[in-house]
């Protein structure tokens, strides 16, 4: 089925090539890193390659009605992940938006004496980005301070086939001892991200390293990566990366197919993690095998919303992928579909598996730990009957502390009188003894 017309686009891109990074082995963590000018190159080779896609007039998958020169703020949002590997991922976005939407001299202001000021760069365009920091929303980084999904790991290192895989691996990490230079060699150390980033950057070592000794190294890492961030079920604890991530997908999805709303094109810029869960998610991987790895630098999901022609009023959704900066989008099918699949599908299909709140992501942890309480982007998902339910708590709570601190007043008060045995029945305490409630305001949560 045809559906020429893009209403709008989600794009979730990898950030470019950034110095080494090691996670640890058991909950994740990963180091600090920083961008390189290759990486902010292959940034914002993608943010050019996106806007001859999607904003040029010409090209058949132009979205719709968008404002291509100048950006309008209201049309696109951008999300930044800025937990591990932060710097990196912030600088790639900031890269990205500038190939997507370049300086341009249009972008200017006439002030009141009749004086034109053109913004600095000859125009530069400058986009707020959300960022997403862990400490208080968790839905660009999951997998960390999560003990569900370290019992995860553990479990899929324990598995047969991975001490399999290991006991294989060994004569080749043997060889590659004088390469990671006193570096621990095992299948639970992504020892692969040190030599990639050494053959990037060391001449000396890219003329000693072996061949296939890169490629070997990548083999095991994409092995032990897609295992570890993959789930037989769709809600299992190995799919979080995606999990969380959905949430923000699909609300802009929902957005972008909604005529009254403005936004056109999302830009979630993140690491490799969520792509290896979406393949899982989906099913993508039963019909690709060979994205059963991690993606390369400056790689690029895009989710297309294109409506049918009429007299067919629903939207569909089409996915392509890229691989790196050096190939084009290829389309990929999602749920085992061999074309676009209806938006109200895609939704009802995952639905279920889709983290949307700090209460869920904590459940699906298995931790108390309030470490992602108020999510700035992915608030509480919630019902009409439990918004009243709320409400309703709320009032009665309310109206509790105010008979309490009446009760308690008046129990004061009784306190500070004074009794006589005389033909007065009772004597107002001294002017310094009375209890001032009156002035005072009560302060309730709320």
């Amino acid at each position: 089925m045809s559906h020429p017309e893009v209403q709008g686009v989600v794009i979730l891109a990898r950030n470019g090539d950034r110095t080494e990074c090691y996670q640890h082995p058991i909950t994740q963590k990963p180091g600090y890193t920083q961008s390189t000018p290759l990486g902010e190159a292959q940034a914002h080779q993608l943010g050019t390659y996106l806007r001859n896609l999607y904003l040029d007039s010409s090209s058949s998958s132009h979205i719709r009605g968008i404002h291509s020169d100048l950006v309008d703020l209201k049309e696109i949002h951008v999300r930044v992940k800025v937990g591990g590997e932060g710097a990196s991922v912030f600088d790639s976005a900031t890269a990205l938006l500038q190939g997507l939407f370049p300086p341009n001299p249009a972008n200017r202001i006439t002030l009141a004496n009749e004086t034109t000021i053109v913004a600095p760069l000859n125009g530069y365009q400058y986009i707020p980005v959300e960022t997403v920091e862990p400490s208080n929303d968790r839905s660009l980084e999951p997998w960390t301070d999560c003990p569900a999904f370290e019992k995860h790991v553990k479990d899929v290192q324990s598995t047969s086939e991975f001490k399999e895989a290991t006991k294989n691996a060994q004569p080749f990490f043997n060889s590659l001892k004088d390469f990671v230079y006193g570096r621990e060699i095992s299948m639970e150390n992504m020892i692969w991200d040190f030599v990639n980033s050494e053959l990037v950057h060391n001449k000396t070592y890219a003329h000693r390293l072996p061949p296939t000794f890169i490629e070997q190294a990548r083999g095991y890492a994409n092995m032990r990566e897609d295992a570890i961030h993959s789930d037989k079920a769709m809600g299992g604890i190995g799919n979080i990366a995606s999990r969380t991530a959905m949430s923000s997908i699909l609300k802009a999805l929902q957005r972008i197919a909604f005529n009254g709303d403005p936004l056109q094109l999302m830009v979630i810029e993140s690491t490799y993690q969520p792509f290896i869960s979406f393949f899982h998610q989906t099913g993508v991987v039963d019909t690709h095998p060979e994205l059963k790895a991690i993606p390369d630098f400056g790689s690029a999901l895009a989710i297309e919303l294109r409506r049918a022609p009429p007299p067919d009023a629903r939207d569909f959704l089409r996915f392509k992928f890229r691989n790196g900066t050096h190939e084009d989008f290829r389309t990929i099918h999602v749920f085992k579909h061999h074309e676009d699949i209806p938006l109200t599908e895609f939704i009802y299909r995952l639905e279920n598996s889709v983290i949307d709140s700090n209460r869920e992501w904590a459940q699906a942890c298995s931790t108390r730990s309030t470490t992602g309480a108020g999510w700035l982007g992915l608030p509480e998902r919630a019902t009409t009957g439990s918004k009243v339910a709320d409400a309703s708590l709320g009032v009665f709570l309310a109206l509790f502390m105010m008979l309490a601190m009446f009760v308690a007043g008046k129990a004061i008060r009784r306190r500070r009188t004074v009794r006589l045995n005389g033909p007065e029945d009772r004597l107002s305490a001294a002017p310094s003894e009375v209890v001032q409630l009156r002035g005072e305001k009560g302060r309730l949560p709320l």
